[in-house]
């Protein structure tokens, strides 16, 4: 079995799901989200907003494969970027932190540990940029809000707590806390893959 880790770019954002190639819940604000989804075009903001950002900043994502399948995706920018952060009653984003959007596992790769996959890689490549730290809106209720990670989630991924609210805290992970992770991430790739034959580990990290 093969895997490997690609950088988000537009020639391969057709491989998202069709309802995340299409929402811009956190590419505009609220207003104009609400007028791209009316007329639809949201799928022309999203590849604008990704153009945008790779142009200005550089890459914001990545979409891991196995077997040549997506299997899951990461979004993240520097709130900047994200409009939609200033609504939530915990913002803004800490000066020194990008901010992660959406990071998701697709059916049939979930409970294998790939979302803290996902995490360690948006945290090698923000290392790798000099930036210091992820941070997230979490979601916590009973109903979760879409397009909001469920702060359950993100706690148990290594984010932690740096400002509490009943409904959308905000949660930090220092990125440098993620490069002891490699052997936890390793064996839940080994598990994903169905412990078949020793392969290298994703690429790049």
């Amino acid at each position: 079995m093969g895997r490997r880790i690609a950088p988000l770019t537009l020639d391969n954002l057709g491989d998202l799901p069709t309802g995340c190639r299409s929402c811009v819940f956190w590419e505009l604000d609220p207003v104009s989200a609400k007028e791209a989804v009316e007329s639809g075009k949201p799928e022309l903001e999203k590849e604008g907003w990704i153009s945008t950002v790779l142009l200005e900043w550089g890459s914001c994502g990545r979409i891991v494969y196995v077997d040549d399948r997506p299997a899951g995706f990461v979004l993240y920018a520097p709130p900047a970027y994200v409009p939609r952060s200033q609504s939530f009653p915990t913002s803004p984003v800490s000066p020194d932190a990008v901010q992660l959007m959406v990071s998701r596992v697709l059916p049939g790769y979930q409970g294998q540990g790939l979302g803290r996959v996902l995490v360690q890689t948006a945290a090698k490549d923000l290392i790798g940029r000099g930036v210091r730290a992820i941070e997230a809106f979490g979601s916590s209720g009973r109903e979760p809000t879409s397009c909001v990670l469920p702060a359950d989630h993100l706690l148990a991924v290594g984010f932690k707590t740096v400002r509490p609210h009943e409904r959308y805290p905000r949660l930090r992970l220092e990125a440098r806390t993620t490069l002891s992770w490699r052997g936890d991430v390793e064996g839940a790739l080994e598990r994903l893959l169905g412990g078949g034959r020793k392969e290298p580990a994703l690429r790049p990290f």
